[in-house]
């Protein structure tokens, strides 16, 4: 005879496995990434699945969970954007920039396609493009000028050889004036960049005041303060303010509304960063860049422009980016260039790149762009990790 006590234990530890078998299966369903192709919101960007430009949605589903369960620290958007379709949009919760806090980890919030994302250093690639369209345009000359013929007001500063300064050498980062803003913390009067903000009363003064490290042309030194010239340069060729000049030549024609963009105190605009768009539009200036020039059959940017962006300039070469898995990169026009091997392939990428993990990267190769943003200030981006284990093994 059965022992209805023991008979209703095992019943109840029976009910209980099978509960539990339930509550862990729904939490794996809750932890798998399940894609949904990016949506068609009349932007300007044709959109599409990751199938239909044969890119395996598998392998971009391990990439995409490991992103959202924090395995690449805070990363805040990935958008992939191939043969003219943006096919992966995805967005995570972080913090916004906030540069006296820990971390510099402000807000936290929940990211998505309308809320625009300070670009930091991207914001020098967008300078540099302005640059290319205000010479396509015949507001400046010539690259090869000197800065001095567009600084009028600064005519004082023309002295001890910085009229050999000239619009390249600024675009290319090798001014040869002294400059730091890569061995200190950002947030303090040590590091260059931001001691304009701190310490600076007119800021084109406290750039070209700099003392000489090399003769102009010579040597890479990474200097946002020489962006932040040439964003006064475009002022004073066209008679518009820098950021009017971008909205008219570059923003508009692309559709991209929802910017942001701060000045130094005195009214300089801050070419080198402090610029804001959303990921999508920073996949628009990639794909201009990625088709040449063009967006839609139009003209945007020189293609000559693109060509340089995309190619080393004399020695700048080799280059560590601190705080970043890049490994070595070059340099030309304002854009950094790297070598990937797929498929037993080189493949070229040139990119947009700001700290944090801000991300503008074309691929012409596999007429591909890849956009990041993200919130790694106070650690080490890992996004060329995700590039290698996961977006480029997606390729069929």
């Amino acid at each position: 005879m059965k022992n209805p006590k023991i008979s209703t234990l095992r019943n109840a530890t029976l009910i209980l496995s099978f509960l539990s078998c339930i509550f862990i299966s729904c939490m794996n369903n809750s932890n798998n990434f399940i894609y949904n192709p990016p949506e068609n919101i009349n932007d300007g960007l044709k959109t599409g699945t990751l199938e239909s430009v044969n890119l395996d949605a598998a392998t971009i589903a391990k990439g995409v969970k490991k992103i959202r369960d924090g395995k690449f620290g805070e990363v805040h958007s990935i958008l992939i954007y191939k043969q003219n379709r943006l096919v992966l949009e995805e967005y995570f919760e972080g913090h916004k920039y906030k540069w006296d806090a820990k971390a510099y980890h402000g807000k936290l919030v929940s990211w998505n396609r309308n809320l625009p994302h300070e670009l930091m250093s991207c914001t020098k690639s967008i300078t540099s493009a302005c640059i290319g369209i205000a010479i396509d345009k015949g507001f400046i000359q010539s690259v090869h000028q000197s800065i001095f013929d567009y600084l009028p007001y600064h005519q004082h500063l023309k002295v001890n050889n910085r009229e050999y300064i000239t619009i390249e050498h600024l675009v290319t980062m090798t001014s040869g004036l002294a400059w730091d803003e890569w061995s200190s913390s950002h947030g303090t009067s040590a590091n260059d960049i931001d001691s304009l903000w701190f310490d600076c009363k007119e800021t084109i003064s406290c750039v070209l005041n700099r003392p000489w490290w090399k003769e102009p042309g010579q040597l890479f030194t990474y200097n946002g303060g020489g962006t932040i010239i040439l964003g006064e340069i475009i002022k004073n060729a066209s008679n518009m303010s820098t950021y009017e000049f971008a909205t008219k030549y570059l923003l508009e024609p692309l559709g991209i509304e929802n910017t942001q963009w701060s000045q130094f105190p005195g009214g300089v605009w801050d070419g080198s960063g402090s610029f804001f768009m959303t990921p999508r539009d920073m996949i628009k200036v990639g794909a201009v860049y990625l088709n040449n020039g063009l967006w839609n059959g139009e003209r945007i940017i020189p293609s000559n422009w693109v060509e340089k962006s995309s190619t080393p300039y004399k020695n700048n070469i080799d280059i560590k980016i601190p705080g970043e898995d890049s490994g070595k990169n070059n340099y030309g026009y304002t854009w950094w260039i790297s070598e990937f091997s797929h498929s037993g392939d080189k493949i070229k990428m040139f990119r947009a790149g700001g700290w944090g993990g801000q991300e503008i990267m074309v691929f012409p190769e596999l007429e591909m762009v890849v956009v990041f943003t993200g919130g790694n200030y106070a650690r080490t981006t890992r996004l060329f990790k995700i590039l290698e284990k996961y977006i480029l093994p997606a390729i069929k």
